[in-house]
């Protein structure tokens, strides 16, 4: 009998180990015990140890002022459910691949399903914890990745409108994912659902009617009908903080002045920080540089630039670069301002006392040169300078004689490098109309009154997507995106100058149609998201 119970016991420890990579930490609160595989739903912080049933919300008035909180209760920790989706790969290896995927469904439609970034999260806590408290919103303004993922889900992915004024229910179901050479999904460890009252909110007539063109624009002002439906609804959204921190919307059809409203304390003659969107200003510049014959082509090498042997980290491959890789941010270098540890991120640029040399200093990637993109902003720091010592008086006088000046654009201002240099790297700030001459400049051909001031053949190499085999990446051209809108059945491709925040010049290549959406959500994962909707469901619609 003492053999039997010890092969029972034996085999019930084999099992559990085979089931837990690592011991979590023990279920000893009673609420959690009697709420396993349950998501509860606060609008207050309250510690785990405090909690009681009376604190969880089953109704609630949805404000975004107030506190939101999700508790979740789990009878493991995240890395042993990954364990069970596969059991070959160490604890660690496991969270570098996985993490929770979150679904959030309204009235019973599943309106938007992540999976979490393998990075949200601590891997201690995630090794242990069976407990989880997530902030969504929070009246102390808490830095957590819960408050991100909301603003996925409600801001940039559909869930402001499904939460629209009335009574809700949502949602919320919590899976393991782990995403090796094909993606793995487990089965729902927790649940929950509350009820929502969405109050109506009162839009004043005056906040949603369309704006209408002053005098003195610069600017002949079209006098083609437009849906007017749709940009009401539009500014309705804008008024509804549905469409958040939008400063302007400037339309141009056929060279003429069809749309122009301001929101949000912004005026006709208010100076926008577009970002990056100034680095399309470093792309024109090249062009007029390369056109007039301060530099030979695009394909110059940087060995043919620069002294490279007396910079860190030298190497033939670094010589190679060329102007057009850096361009179509393809140069090779080990920069990528997507990857926080990747060296020539732009915030480890920042705070050097010169970033030419920081961006010469760096090591090369195994990237081949010109054939792999990746987002690089140091890399048109470096095109400034080279711009900067081959045309005369420096890169700020010959923007402005040769490209300001032709556009009729007088009050502008750049940000500067540390050495006082105009910065290609973005900020450059001008009024939204300014910025539609810019667009309009390339949807002419590079002619501006009669005047040719960008060459129509770099305008068409600027306007090529160099990276059409990345079916998840719809192009990049010379600092230029490419994005696709897509109306029913209709597709109409742009390329676009795009900056932090949602700023957006857009050149449409099929339309005689140029439009600028000025806005400040800087760092916010809506930004650019919020700006493709407003573009794909009402002001292409509107004009077309």
């Amino acid at each position: 009998m003492k053999t039997i119970l010890l092969f029972v016991l034996t085999f019930i420890s084999g099992l559990s180990s085979a089931q837990n990579i690592v011991e979590p930490e023990k279920i000893e609160n009673s609420v959690q015990k009697n709420y396993l595989h349950k998501i509860v739903f606060l609008d207050k912080a309250v510690p785990l140890e405090n909690l009681k049933e009376s604190d969880f919300s089953k109704t609630m008035t949805f404000q975004e002022d107030k506190n939101f909180d999700i508790r979740i209760f789990l009878d493991n920790s995240l890395v042993n459910y990954l364990h069970q989706l596969d059991s070959s790969l160490t604890a660690d290896e496991l969270l570098r691949k996985g993490n929770y995927q979150f679904n959030f469904i309204v009235d019973g439609k599943l309106i938007y399903t992540e999976n979490l970034n393998t990075g949200a999260g601590t891997a201690d806590s995630k090794k242990v914890k069976t407990s989880l408290r997530i902030p969504f919103l929070s009246t102390a303004n808490e830095d957590s990745w819960g408050r991100y993922l909301w603003m996925r889900f409600y801001l940039a992915n559909g869930g402001i409108d499904a939460l629209e004024a009335g009574n809700h229910v949502l949602k919320i179901e919590i899976k393991p994912y782990l995403k090796t050479s094909a993606l793995k999904v487990g089965d729902v460890i927790a649940t929950g659902e509350i009820q929502l009252i969405v109050p109506q909110k009162n839009i004043s007539e005056d906040r949603i009617a369309i704006q209408k063109i002053m005098p003195d624009s610069g600017w002949k002002v079209s006098e083609e009908k437009f849906n007017q439906k749709k940009i009401k609804d539009l500014n309705r959204k804008i008024a509804e903080n549905r469409f958040r921190e939008i400063t302007g919307v400037v339309v141009i059809k056929k060279e003429k002045l069809l749309l122009e409203e301001y929101f949000n304390g912004y005026q006709r003659d208010s100076l926008n920080d577009t970002r990056s969107v100034g680095k399309s200003f470093s792309s024109a510049l090249m062009g007029i540089a390369i056109k007039e014959g301060y530099l030979k082509n695009e394909n110059l090498r940087l060995k043919e630039l620069y002294d490279t042997k007396k910079f860190k980290n030298y190497s033939s491959q670094k010589d190679s670069v060329t102007i057009k890789s850096l361009l179509t941010m393809s140069s090779g270098f080990a920069g990528n301002d997507q990857d926080e540890e990747s060296p020539g991120n732009e915030e480890n640029m920042y705070p050097t006392d010169n970033w030419v040399t920081f961006v010469l200093n760096l090591p090369m990637s195994e990237n081949k040169i010109g054939k792999t993109w990746s987002y690089f902003t140091a890399g048109v720091v470096l095109t400034g300078d080279i711009l900067d010592k081959a045309v005369p008086k420096g890169l700020e006088n010959y923007a402005q004689k040769k490209l300001f000046h032709p556009l009729g654009i007088t009050n502008y201002q750049w940000q500067f490098t540390p050495q006082q240099k105009p910065s290609l790297a973005g900020g450059l700030k001008m009024s939204a109309l300014d910025f539609a001459k810019f667009g309009q400049l390339y949807q002419n051909k590079g002619i501006w009154n009669g005047r040719q001031v960008l060459d129509k053949n770099w305008i068409k190499k600027s306007f090529t997507n160099y990276f059409t085999g990345n079916k998840d990446f719809e192009g990049y051209g010379y600092l230029f995106w490419r994005k696709v809108y897509k109306i029913g059945n209709k597709s109409f491709e742009s390329y676009q100058s795009s900056g932090n925040g949602g700023n957006k010049i857009i050149i449409f290549t099929g339309i005689p149609v140029v439009m600028v959406i000025t806005a400040k959500a800087y760092n916010k994962p809506y930004a650019h998201l919020q700006v493709d909707k407003m573009v794909q469901e009402f002001l292409l619609p509107a004009v077309l």
